[in-house]
C-alpha cells in the first residue's frame, strides 16, 4: 500500500476561507469567512478583513484609524510584555520591591486625562498605543504602584484602547476549545481531551472506513476527517429521515478530496443494506424518502432547526457579509455558510490546491459501490457521540456494522446510559476489551515561584465507553 498523501495545510489565509479571530488573548472568541464584504467590530469600531487575506496564520493585527493593521515586531513583543514579565523576571523584581498598594486610594481622582480629551486624541487620529501612554503619563499614583499593578494596568489599558487581533487557523482543537468555552452544550459538553481520547480509542487512521454518529453539530466528522487526512472515507449516518446537521465541518477548511471523502447515510438504510444486500435499491429509496422530506437539510437551509450553528431570529438583521460572533446567542459562523452553495468561493491555497470548492460539499449519500463495500468489509472503526439518544439500542445496530475486531469508541456526558450499554455488550458477547474512561484534565500556571493549577477550571469532560468487536457465538450451538 503506497503511503498517505501529505496534507496540504494552509500557512496563509485566502479569499474564502474559514478564521479564527483571538481578541485580546482569548477575551473574544469568534469565527469568520474572509468573503469580501466581512467586517468584525471591535470596540465601537466595524474594520474590514480584507487586511487578513494573504497574512499567515499566528498574524497579529492592532486596530489603526482605517481599520487592522498588521503588528511591526516589536509592537507585537510589547503587546506580550505583560506575560513574558511574569515569566521572565517577576520573581526577580518582587525580590527588590520596596513599593506596595497599601496606601492607593480608589477614589477616580487619580487620572487627569478626561474622556472628553481622550476623544479628542482619536479624533485627530492618535492611535491606542499613544492614548495608553498618555494615560500613564497622567496618571497620579501610576508611579507608586508594584510592578505588578504596573504591567496589569497597562494590559487593561492596552485592552481598551488597543486592542490586538490574532489571526488564527481554525482546527479540530481551537474549534472545540472555542465552543466549549462559550456553549458546551452545542457540542455536548465534550471536552478536547476527550475528543482526542476517543479518536484514539477507536484507532482512528491512514485509509480507515470509520462509520461516525454525530449529533453534536459536525465535531467528531470533522476531527476524523482531519485525521484521515484525504485518504479512507467518513461516513456519518443519522437516525430517522432528516440528517443531521454537520455545519461545524465547513469551519474546518479542509481539501476538496477531504471533504468529497465524508458521507452521510441513514442507519435504517445501512441495516437494511446489511440484510439485504441490494445497495442500489437501498440508496434509490434513500434518495426518494430524502426529496419528498421537508425537514431535510439539504442545502444548508434552516427548514429544521440544526443544533450547532442556526441562527436566531434577533440575530439574522445583519447584513450577509456580518459574522455571527461566538459571544452572542448562537455561536455560528457568518450567514454565508447557511445560504447554501452558492455562497462558497472556489477557495485555493498558497500552492493552488483547491479548498472547499464552490460546487463540493460534505455530507452527500455514499455511492452504490462504495455501499457494497462497506456491506462486505464492513467499518474498521466506530464512534459514536449522540448525547440525546438512548446508546443501548443504537449500539446495538451499529455493531454488526463493523468489521471484526474493530474498534470502537462511545462518547456520553452521564454515566449510567454505558454502563446499561457495557452490560448488554457483556452479555450478548459482541464484544471484548470493554471498559468505561473519565477523561481528566487540569491546566496548571507554571511561573517562577508560582506554580499552581488554574483557580477556575472545568472538571468534568463526559465518560467513553471503548471495545473491540468480535463475532458473537450462535446460541443455538450451545456456546
Amino acid at each position: 500500500m503506497a503511503p498517505p498523501p501529505t496534507p496540504v495545510i494552509p500557512r496563509e489565509a485566502w479569499e474564502g476561507c474559514s478564521v479564527l479571530l483571538d481578541i485580546n488573548d482569548g477575551d473574544r472568541l469568534a469565527f469568520f469567512r474572509l468573503t469580501p464584504g466581512a467586517t468584525v467590530k471591535i470596540g465601537d469600531k466595524s474594520c474590514s478583513l480584507q487586511p487578513l487575506v494573504g497574512r499567515p496564520f499566528g498574524s497579529l493585527f492592532r486596530v489603526g484609524p482605517s481599520g487592522l493593521v498588521p503588528c511591526a515586531p516589536s509592537q507585537g513583543k510589547d503587546a506580550c510584555s505583560f506575560f513574558q514579565f511574569m515569566h521572565d523576571g517577576a520573581h526577580v523584581q518582587a525580590q527588590a520591591e520596596t513599593r506596595d498598594n497599601r496606601s492607593l486610594v480608589d477614589n477616580n481622582t487619580a487620572q487627569t486625562l478626561s474622556s472628553e480629551d481622550i476623544e479628542a486624541m482619536k479624533r485627530e487620529g492618535a492611535s491606542g498605543d499613544v492614548i495608553v501612554e498618555a494615560l500613564i503619563a497622567n496618571s497620579s499614583t501610576f508611579g507608586n504602584k508594584t510592578v505588578f499593578s504596573q504591567e496589569k494596568y497597562k494590559l487593561k489599558k492596552q485592552k481598551k484602547y488597543a486592542p490586538k487581533v490574532l489571526l488564527r487557523c481554525p482546527s479540530t482543537r481551537s474549534i472545540c476549545e472555542t465552543y466549549f468555552k462559550k456553549y458546551p452544550a452545542r457540542i455536548g459538553f465534550m471536552r478536547v481531551d476527550t475528543l482526542s481520547l476517543m479518536l484514539s480509542m477507536a484507532n482512528v487512521g491512514a485509509y480507515s472506513d470509520v462509520l461516525v454518529v454525530d449529533m453534536v453539530g459536525g465535531l467528531v466528522a470533522g476531527a476524523v476527517a482531519e485525521r484521515l487526512g484525504g485518504t479512507g472515507y467518513v461516513c456519518s449516518s443519522y437516525l430517522g429521515s432528516a440528517s443531521s446537521s454537520i455545519d461545524i465541518i465547513r469551519m474546518y477548511n479542509l481539501s476538496g478530496d477531504m471533504t468529497s471523502r465524508i458521507f452521510q447515510a441513514r442507519l435504517s438504510d445501512l441495516c437494511s443494506l446489511q440484510n439485504s444486500g441490494d445497495a442500489s435499491s437501498v440508496i434509490s429509496d434513500s434518495i426518494q424518502g430524502e426529496v419528498v422530506e421537508p425537514g431535510t437539510v439539504q442545502n444548508g437551509s434552516t427548514l429544521a432547526q440544526p443544533v450547532d450553528t442556526a441562527l436566531s431570529d434577533e440575530n439574522m438583521q445583519s447584513t450577509a457579509a456580518q459574522p455571527v460572533d461566538i459571544e452572542v446567542a448562537e455561536p455560528a459562523m457568518d450567514e454565508h455558510l447557511s445560504q447554501g452553495d452558492n455562497s462558497l468561493l472556489d477557495c485555493k491555497g498558497s500552492n493552488g490546491t483547491s479548498i472547499a470548492p464552490k460546487s463540493l460539499r460534505a455530507g452527500k449519500a455514499p455511492s452504490p459501490e462504495r455501499m457494497k463495500y462497506w456491506k462486505e468489509h464492513g467499518f474498521s472503526s466506530l464512534i459514536v457521540a449522540a448525547p440525546g439518544h438512548e446508546v443501548e439500542s443504537l449500539v446495538a445496530d451499529l455493531l454488526p456494522l463493523l468489521s471484526y475486531s474493530a474498534p470502537f469508541a462511545i462518547y456520553h456526558q452521564h454515566l449510567q446510559p454505558l454502563a446499561t450499554c457495557m452490560h448488554s455488550l457483556q452479555v450478548s458477547k459482541m464484544a471484548i476489551g470493554l471498559q468505561i474512561m473519565e477523561p481528566w484534565l487540569r491546566e496548571y500556571q507554571v511561573l517562577p515561584s508560582r506554580t499552581h493549577p488554574h483557580m477556575q477550571m472545568n472538571a468534568f469532560g463526559g465518560y467513553i465507553l471503548s471495545g473491540i468487536r468480535i463475532h458473537s457465538p450462535d446460541p443455538g450451538n450451545g456456546e
